[in-house]
């Protein structure tokens, strides 16, 4: 670990506005062999932690291995510090290693979730919509208990579904949070908020996304609300409304959150202190706030919903 702050680099446009970088590594894996990918990631990372509950939900503990990154990232990215952070598989001590082992050019962000080729040694793609996807489709030969995570009929509305909510929800908590413009950041926030009650007025009729079960499309969304109350309400100041005034999308968050071994993926210290204590440009004095006081466990009554 250094003792240098994160900033955004190239990530911060001229413009004010936030500008994600796009993922350099986008292989498929159409026939994965057991034991030969691997995944880093983090508790704290709403894309990583997409792959995590793909991962868990289809059972492929076994045939997939995980390793997990510190919650704390300065300038030189997620780090493997000893104990729970550690890499059995290569022994790296910072995730750029594995960036620096597959293109020594590569010249962004060392973001995570990550997917290794433990053979050839090299990543193999770091877009979580990807893994999220290979993980409930062609991995899904190699899962103990598999889960229609995208039925194919459903292929085309998912897609469609997903890039809204990835602009307009997903990332918009980013654009809202980094921007250092003041008519972005309103322009951003109002977005969210629109999608958001369009997302709550769709769900009063059903009790998933999609029907009577949770596709990829709701583990995407619902990575984002898990967290939107405890961080981006307060510390991207996404402050128009928080999730638990949503009538259907409160919930609609209870019932994911608990699907069974979904809660275990959820590690709230882990996620405050990465937000809170990672982003000096929004909070340079490092509080990490309080957790609201929020009952996810409390009955959710969406049983009755198609």
């Amino acid at each position: 670990m250094t003792t240098k702050a994160f900033s955004l680099g190239r990530e911060a446009g001229d413009d004010g506005a936030f500008q994600r970088q796009r993922s350099a590594f986008r292989e498929w894996v159409d026939e994965p062999e057991p034991g030969r990918y691997h995944l880093y990631v983090s508790w704290a990372c709403p894309w990583a932690h997409r792959t995590i509950i793909a991962r868990e939900l289809m059972g492929l503990q076994d045939a997939v291995g995980l390793s997990v990154v510190d919650p704390f990232r300065d300038e030189a990215g997620w780090a493997f510090t000893g104990g729970e952070y550690a890499d059995p598989v290569n022994g790296f001590h910072l995730l750029r290693e594995a960036y620096d082992a597959t293109d020594p050019a590569f010249s962004g962000r060392w973001s995570v979730p990550v997917l290794w080729d433990v053979g050839e040694r090299r990543i193999v793609n770091n877009e979580s919509a990807d893994m999220l996807r290979m993980l409930g489709t062609t991995f899904a030969p190699l899962a103990a208990h598999p889960v229609p995570l995208c039925p194919h009929d459903l292929r085309e509305a998912i897609d469609a579904l997903n890039a809204v909510v990835y602009d307009e929800v997903n990332n918009a908590v980013y654009k809202a949070g980094f921007t250092t413009s003041q008519a972005t950041y309103e322009r951003e926030v109002e977005t969210l908020f629109d999608r958001l009650d369009v997302l709550d007025e769709r769900l009063a009729g059903t009790r998933y996304l999609f029907g009577a079960a949770p596709t990829e499309a709701d583990w995407r969304l619902f990575t984002t609300l898990v967290r939107f109350d405890a961080v981006y309400a307060i510390h991207f100041k996404c402050s128009l409304r928080r999730v638990v005034d949503y009538p259907s999308l409160w919930p609609y968050l209870r019932d994911l959150y608990q699907v069974p071994g979904v809660a275990e993926t959820v590690r709230f210290d882990e996620i405050r202190r990465h937000y809170y204590g990672t982003h000096p440009m929004i909070n340079p004095s490092g509080i990490v706030a309080l957790r609201p006081l929020e009952d996810l466990s409390a009955p959710h009554g969406r049983e009755r919903l198609p």
